[in-house]
């Protein structure tokens, strides 16, 4: 059987053919996403904003999050999203709010596309959150305006992420631990953000992992 990045390799032109768009449509029509009720957690929304710019490579935008003793995931990479607040009528509401807050996107601006999998931290020793991934596209990258939060935001075109994976050694709060992930320009690309990325991925170019 083909590695998942073996597979990725093979599957990826054949996903380029047809617009980003539709085949994001298609994925996300077959999928029932997963829904966690966990009393006592946090609910918490993020955004993959995808770009489909005119004669360019389809991109996914991530952002690096500013150093900051107080927060739990100081300067790694991810998406954009944060916790709900008590005044947002649902998730899609707080994801909305908190782009628009930490980037300075109006997803209303974009294409709703669906939703993904909800998913939690892994680590015990990170906050109770349960996040609800939701999918956006754009016909061109928009301009964004950082806050205070953000150190720096980054557009990645999709069809790099082919035969990036790898094994990767990150360093949590003191601990050294080995990861599945993705590196581009020095940055990694880890933990739930990757748990997020890899099976949208996967359905993309219509392969499993292993």
């Amino acid at each position: 059987m083909l590695s998942a990045i073996a597979y990725f390799s093979c599957n990826m032109t054949d996903r380029s053919r047809q617009p980003l768009r539709h085949v994001l449509e298609q994925v996300l029509a077959r999928h029932v996403p997963v829904r966690v009720e966990r009393e006592g957690t946090i609910q918490a929304a993020v955004a993959l904003v995808f770009a489909s710019p005119p004669g360019q490579a389809d991109r996914l935008m991530f952002i690096k999050r500013a150093v900051h003793e107080k927060d739990p995931w100081s300067g790694q990479m991810g998406f954009p999203g944060g916790r709900r607040d008590p005044a947002d009528r649902d998730l899609r509401a707080t994801v909305e709010r908190e782009v628009r807050e930490e980037t300075g996107i109006d997803l209303g601006e974009g294409i709703h596309l669906g939703e993904l999998d909800d998913l939690h931290p892994n680590i015990p020793a990170l906050p109770p959150v349960v996040v609800r991934p939701f999918v956006y596209l754009f016909p061109a990258i928009p301009n964004t305006t950082p806050n205070e939060e953000i150190d720096e935001v980054f557009w990645y075109p999709v069809d790099e992420f082919q035969g990036r994976g790898e094994r990767i050694t990150v360093e949590v709060r003191g601990t050294r631990r080995e990861v599945f992930g993705y590196r581009f320009d020095g940055n990694v690309v880890w933990g739930m953000t990757e748990r997020i990325l890899t099976p949208l991925l996967e359905r993309i170019d219509g392969r499993f992992r292993t």
